[in-house]
């Protein structure tokens, strides 16, 4: 596989991956974290990535939670 179709393939999950890592990485320079925390960032970003690389839609459905609190508590009624 060459590195352009890698990047078409799995995009996402190396740019997100790759920046909870550097801000892992940089905090622990900064100060000091316990290694779950760093690992915990590296697998939020994968995750992040993971659901860009998959055209998955938003983790909460905002639009409609919006629309059911609206009708919830119309003002005015």
């Amino acid at each position: 596989m060459k590195w352009s179709e890698i990047w078409t393939v799995y995009g996402g999950r190396l740019a997100w991956t790759a920046a909870g890592l550097f801000f892992g990485l940089l905090y622990l320079a900064v100060g000091f974290w316990h290694m779950l925390v760093v690992a915990l960032l590296t697998l939020l970003g994968y995750g992040i990535g993971s659901r860009k690389d998959r055209r998955a839609g938003p983790l909460l459905p905002w639009g409609e939670l919006r629309a059911r609190l609206m009708e919830r508590w119309r003002p005015f009624r």
